[in-house]
């Protein structure tokens, strides 16, 4: 009998993690499609870094935290800045040397400066120093057509699966009992 009351308790764990699993990802997948893909938590952005030209201190397929930058802001040499290159890239680096109102960037793991200086107008936000390792790869993923279905529909579809079997199980259950009184009418008749 007590092992029953933890199967039940469990199955309605399973089933209520799995309606939040769904929630949560249904709300995420809304949120970064209603945003432009610009993915955000407690009024910061959240970017996907792809290389690991920020190694070690940014990881490969991290995703970072960036605090959104205004024409107000001012950055300073030691500043880890998100910009936008000329050909429509986002890139994370370190602002090195500040010239004329315009910044030299490096990557830390980089030999050289970054070739083009950056301008105050096309830097997107400063790293905030919360990354949160190979989630990058799960967000670029998550963004696409196809992650974005994926993750829609997996939680649901093990959601119904799950439905499926404890609605099976209870009416099997319910079927025992009768099975029960048939056999002990057949024993009581010989």
């Amino acid at each position: 009998m007590k092992g029953k009351r933890v199967l039940k308790v469990m199955s309605h764990i399973i089933t209520t993690l799995l309606f939040i699993v769904l929630l949560v990802t249904l709300f995420s997948v809304i949120a970064m499609r209603a945003s432009g893909g610009e993915a955000a938590i407690f009024g910061h952005q959240l970017k996907s870094v792809l290389s690991g030209s920020m190694e070690p201190e940014i990881q490969t397929g991290s995703i970072i935290a960036i605090d959104v930058a205004d024409a107000q802001n001012t950055f300073q040499k030691g500043d880890v800045i998100t910009f936008q290159t000329n050909d429509d890239a986002l890139v994370t680096h370190r602002i090195t040397e500040v010239v004329d109102g315009q910044y030299v960037t490096k990557g830390d793991a980089n030999d050289a400066p970054d070739v083009e200086p950056v301008t105050q107008e096309s830097i997107i936000g400063e790293y905030t120093g919360f990354s949160i390792p190979y989630a990058g790869y799960v967000m670029t993923f998550a963004n696409s057509s196809e992650g974005a279905a994926i993750l829609l529909i997996l939680p649901g579809v093990c959601l119904i699966i799950y439905s499926m079997i404890t609605i099976w199980r209870a009416l099997r259950t319910i079927d025992q009992p009768k099975k029960d009184v048939k056999k002990n009418i057949e024993q009581s008749d010989i």
